[in-house]
């Protein structure tokens, strides 16, 4: 089995819904962006795996037949939120495996502006099971469903453990301090902890308008090879995939009546287990972390799922300032998903784009000095998670 090797990243700036170029233009715009950071031409690439999650089948030819027509397989990729890490994990196995030596993974998102909605309205939802767990759960029928899920699995954290609102304010003044330095940020305002608390209040005592990412749009790639191939052209080889797992969901994720789970809690901590498990290393021994936060509230449920902290101690890990500079580990140095926004198929492979720039030393302002190891974390309901641990060699 093949060393993965990251050798070039690229994305563009997230935009507001309208507010961009068409699909193929982001994601051609990404790919290329990637291809120039490899320092390669697309027709060495063997292989390339485009996600993206609203859009017609062989959307990812359209955007790549922009780069170039070289004849290579390309496979669509869609698993919600957790598309671009979906495609990633395609591209690695593809090159893990000896079928190749250099694929790309691309993820864009082209969206509407407002609360995610179905497409297919004339058939059953892959969201029924879920839906009707949050109903059963929280209720809330007046509130968009995503901010049902995400708000719910937070207020069962607060009813659990007391989790104070003014926590999960606290993460998202953070996600904007970080944003202040990332050019690629949709929002870099720095926002206080009484700024997010004051912002239009979505659900009472569980989350304002400021504890949700924005819908935007964009296109974020990769280009992942093996040793040979990158020492055969000339390529940076210094940041390579240790591990990565795949997870779905299992019967807890119903049976235990907890929104935690609806939300994929225990994909995610399975997820990092085997991460862990098959690196040698455990969560105190990472440097940065890249993590699925559409709402705060998922941030702060996913510092426990990850093993950042214990279950239960993710309010003290936030209040001591353990999920930022000086703290054990930087959590979303690109200021995440509420700052940059969310475009669902670019997202996971924006966050790889921010950790092998920190492993590789470039991210400027938002570098965390001597990072050596980085953590992925990305979502997706309905469902999916991929963890990613990235290791500077």
């Amino acid at each position: 089995m093949n060393n993965v090797y990251v050798t070039g990243v690229g994305m563009i700036a997230f935009a507001k819904p309208g507010k961009h170029a068409p699909y193929f233009e982001m994601a051609a715009q990404a790919a290329r962006a990637a291809l120039a950071d490899a320092g390669i031409g697309y027709e060495l690439v063997q292989q390339a795996y485009a996600g993206y999650v609203y859009g017609d089948s062989t959307a990812g030819q359209r955007a790549l037949y922009e780069v170039g027509m070289s004849g290579i397989p390309i496979i669509n990729v869609n698993n919600n939120c957790s598309t671009g890490s979906t495609a990633l994990f395609l591209a690695r196995q593809a090159v893990q495996s000896g079928a190749v030596e250099c694929a790309l993974a691309l993820g864009f998102e082209q969206m509407n502006p407002g609360a995610l909605g179905s497409v297919f309205n004339d058939r059953p939802s892959p969201f029924d099971h879920f839906d009707e767990a949050t109903e059963e759960l929280v209720g809330h029928g007046e509130v968009p469903l995503a901010l049902r899920y995400f708000g719910g699995a937070g207020k069962a954290h607060m009813d659990q453990y007391g989790t104070k609102l003014s926590t999960f304010a606290k993460i998202r003044a953070k996600a904007s301090c970080h944003a202040a330095n990332n050019p690629m940020a949709l929002f870099r305002t720095v926002v206080t902890e009484d700024e997010v608390l004051a912002a239009p209040v979505i659900w009472p005592g569980v989350m304002t308008r400021l504890m949700a990412c924005p819908p935007t749009c964009g296109a974020a790639a990769a280009v992942v090879c093996s040793k040979a191939f990158a020492q055969k052209h000339g390529l940076d080889h210094s940041v390579r995939i240790r591990a990565q797992a795949m997870t779905t969901d299992r019967p807890v994720t119903f049976s235990a009546k907890d929104m935690r789970e609806v939300v994929g809690f225990s994909m995610a901590k399975e997820a990092a287990r085997r991460v862990y498990e098959a690196s040698g290393i455990g969560p105190r021994d990472v440097d940065v972390v890249e993590l699925h936060d559409c709402f705060a509230h998922n941030e702060l449920i996913s510092y426990e799922a990850l093993g950042l902290c214990p279950e239960g101690g993710a309010e003290k890990f936030v209040c001591d300032g353990d999920n930022t500079y000086g703290g054990q580990v930087v959590t979303n140095p690109s200021g995440g998903l509420l700052s940059k926004g969310h475009p669902l198929g670019a997202t996971g492979l924006a966050q790889c784009t921010e950790l092998v720039q920190q492993l590789r030393g470039t991210a400027q302002a938002r570098q965390v000095q001597g990072a050596r190891l980085a953590l992925q974390h990305n979502l997706g309901l309905g469902g999916a998670c991929v963890v990613t641990l990235y290791e500077r060699v």
